[in-house]
C-alpha cells in the first residue's frame, strides 16, 4: 500500500530517472503520467473519471491555444533570416566600423547578435550563421580562439532573452501572463547583458590586448559614407522588422500570433531584397510599396477612412504579394523557404508532443496533491523567498545539463508557478511576481545552451568550426560567458526594477467595491439608474 504522501516524490523521482536514461522526454512524461494515474486509481486516490481531464486539457490548452500559434511563425522567421544574407552584411559592415579598436570584431559580433536576436528568436540559426561568417575572420586577425568561440556562442544565446524570444512566449503561456508584459520585462535585462558582454571585451582589451587585436588598416576596405551606408542597409530593415513584430504587439495593434505572421512575411521580403537575383521590376515594386507605406502612415493618422488611405494600403498589399511571388521565382529562396517549412514542422511537432506529455504528467501530479507537496517543500527552505529563488535557479541550472528550455518550461514551470506567485508577491507585488520570476528563469535558461559538455550552442559551434579548432577550446571558451550569465541572474534577482521598470502601474482596483450603473429602459416607470454592486441590485 502506497500512501498519498509518497506519490508526488515517487513521480518526481521517476521523471529524474527517465531523464538520466535519456529516453525522449515527451514519451517519458506521458508514460509516467498514465502509469501513476492507473496506480492512483488502484490505490483509491481518485477515480477513472478524473483522467478525463487529460484529453479535455490537451484539446483546450494545447491544440486550441492561440498563443502557441506564434511558435511556428517565429521559428519560420528565424529559419528564413538564418541564410538570407542579412547577417553577412551586418557582420561585415559592423566589423569594419569597429575594426580599428581593440576587440572591435567582438563588439560587432555582440551587437549583431543582439539585433539578430530581436528579429529571429532562435538560437541555432544565430549561432550557426554568425560562426560561419565571423569565425574565419576572427581567426585570420589572430583573435584568441577561446574568446572567439565563447563570444560567438554567447552572442547566439542572447536570442533567448531578447524579444521576440520563443522562450518568453512559452514562459508567458505557462505562467499565465501577457506576452507583451513579458517582453517589456525582458528588455532591461537584455540591454544590461549586452553591456556586460561588451564590458568583458573591453577589460580583455586592457589586460590581454593580444587576445583581441584591432583589424589592420589595410584590411578595412570601406570608409566614410560607403561604410555607414552599408551599416544602415543592414540596420534599417532590421529595425523596421523589429517594429513590425514587437512594436505592433506593445502598442496593442496585434496579438503575438498576428505579429509573428507579419514578421514571417517581413522576413521573406528581407530575404528577397537581399538576394542577388532580385529583379529590376521587383525593385520598382518594392520602392512603390515603401512610398505607399509612408502615405498610409501619414494619412492614417489624419483620416483613417479616407480613399487615399485605402488606395495606399491596396498598393502596399499588391507590393507584398509581388515580392512573395519573387521569393517563389528565385530558386535559392524557393529552396530556403522549403527548408524553413521543414524546420518549423519539426520544432512545432516537438513542442506539441512535449506539451501533451507534460499535460498527462501534471494532471496526475495535481491529482495526488503534488502541488501541496511542492509548496511545503519550497516553503521549508531557509531564507524565505530569497532562499526559494536561490534553490530554484540552482535546480534549473543543473537541470539544464540534461534538458532544453522547452522541456524545462513545460515540465518544471507549471509545478512551481503557484509557489512562486505566493512567495514573490511580498517583494514586487502580485501583478509583477510571475513576470519577474519568468525573466529570471529566462536569463538562467540561457546557460542551458552554453555550459559544457551538453550545451547545444557548443554543439552547433563544433559542427561548423574549422578542424583546427579543438573541442577543448570551445568548452573552455564558454566558461567565462557562463559566469557572466550567472552574474546576470544575480543582478536580475538583486534589482527587480530592471524587470518591473518598464511595466505599467500595478492594478490597485478592489473588485469587491466595483459598481456598474445602467440607465433604466424608457418603458419602465422608475427612471432611476439601476445600480449593480456586490450583493445588491436595484
Amino acid at each position: 500500500m502506497i500512501s498519498l504522501e509518497m506519490m508526488p516524490p515517487l513521480m518526481f523521482g521517476g521523471l529524474v530517472l527517465f531523464m538520466l536514461i535519456g529516453y525522449p522526454v515527451a514519451f517519458s512524461l506521458a508514460a509516467l503520467g498514465i502509469a501513476f494515474g492507473f496506480l492512483s486509481i488502484e490505490q483509491g486516490f481518485f477515480t477513472l473519471s478524473y483522467l478525463q481531464a487529460i484529453p479535455s486539457r490537451v484539446f483546450g490548452n494545447v491544440l486550441a491555444n492561440d498563443l502557441l500559434l506564434a511558435v511556428p511563425f517565429f521559428t519560420f522567421m528565424g529559419a528564413i533570416l538564418e541564410k538570407c544574407g542579412l547577417a553577412e552584411d551586418m557582420l561585415d559592415s559592423m566589423g569594419q566600423l569597429f575594426g580599428p579598436i581593440r576587440g572591435g570584431l567582438g563588439y560587432s559580433v555582440i551587437i549583431v547578435g543582439f539585433i539578430l536576436g530581436a528579429i529571429t528568436g532562435t538560437v541555432a540559426a544565430q549561432v550557426i550563421a554568425m560562426a560561419l561568417i565571423s569565425m574565419p575572420v576572427m581567426m585570420r586577425y589572430k583573435y584568441n580562439i577561446r574568446y572567439t568561440t565563447g563570444v560567438l556562442a554567447a552572442s547566439g544565446t542572447i536570442t533567448q532573452l531578447v524579444p521576440p524570444s520563443l522562450v518568453l512566449i512559452v514562459l508567458a503561456d505557462q505562467l499565465g501572463k501577457s506576452v507583451g508584459d513579458m517582453y517589456l520585462g525582458a528588455w532591461g535585462p537584455s540591454l544590461v547583458q549586452i553591456a556586460l558582454f561588451m564590458a568583458y571585451t573591453f577589460v580583455l582589451g586592457l589586460f590581454k590586448p593580444d587576445w583581441v587585436p584591432p583589424v589592420p588598416p589595410e584590411a578595412r576596405t570601406l570608409t566614410g559614407w560607403a561604410l555607414w551606408r552599408k551599416c544602415l542597409m543592414g540596420i534599417v530593415p532590421s529595425a523596421v522588422l523589429i517594429f513590425v513584430v514587437l512594436g505592433t504587439m506593445m502598442l496593442g495593434l496585434a496579438t503575438p500570433t498576428e505579429a509573428g505572421a507579419m514578421g514571417t512575411v517581413g522576413a521573406v521580403i528581407l530575404a528577397v531584397i537581399h538576394n542577388k537575383d532580385f529583379s529590376a521590376a521587383g525593385k520598382k515594386v518594392f520602392l512603390a510599396g515603401l512610398v505607399a507605406t509612408g502615405i498610409a502612415v501619414v494619412v492614417g493618422m489624419l483620416a483613417l477612412s479616407s480613399v487615399v488611405f485605402k488606395v495606399a494600403m491596396a498598393v502596399l498589399y499588391l507590393a507584398v504579394a509581388w515580392l512573395c511571388i519573387e521569393a517563389v521565382r528565385i530558386p535559392d529562396l524557393r529552396n530556403l523557404i522549403k527548408e524553413g517549412y521543414q524546420t518549423t514542422m519539426r520544432i512545432t511537432a516537438m513542442v506539441v508532443f512535449i506539451l501533451i506529455g507534460s499535460t498527462c504528467f501534471s494532471i496526475v501530479f495535481l491529482g495526488v496533491d503534488g502541488s501541496r507537496w511542492l509548496e511545503h517543500l519550497m516553503a521549508g527552505l531557509p531564507g524565505g523567498p530569497w532562499g526559494f529563488l536561490l534553490f530554484i535557479n540552482l535546480f534549473v541550472f543543473f537541470l539544464a545539463f540534461f534538458l532544453d528550455f522547452f522541456e524545462i518550461a513545460f515540465i518544471i514551470v507549471p509545478m512551481i508557478a503557484p509557489v512562486a506567485q505566493k512567495m514573490l508577491t511580498p517583494i514586487v507585488g502580485a501583478d509583477y511576481a510571475l513576470i519577474w520570476f519568468g525573466v529570471i528563469l529566462c536569463v538562467n535558461m540561457q546557460t542551458s545552451f552554453m555550459h559544457p559538455p551538453f550545451g547545444f550552442a557548443l554543439f552547433y559551434l563544433r559542427g561548423v568550426a574549422p578542424r583546427e579548432v579543438k573541442s577543448s577550446d570551445i568548452y573552455w571558451g564558454a566558461l567565462p560567458w557562463v559566469v557572466l550569465q550567472l552574474i546576470m541572474v544575480a543582478l536580475v534577482i538583486a534589482f527587480p526594477v530592471m524587470v518591473t521598470g518598464l511595466l505599467g502601474a500595478p492594478s490597485i482596483v478592489d473588485t469587491s467595491k466595483v459598481k456598474i450603473e445602467l440607465q433604466a429602459p424608457p418603458d419602465l416607470d422608475d427612471d432611476q439608474p439601476i445600480v449593480v454592486g456586490p450583493g445588491k441590485a436595484k
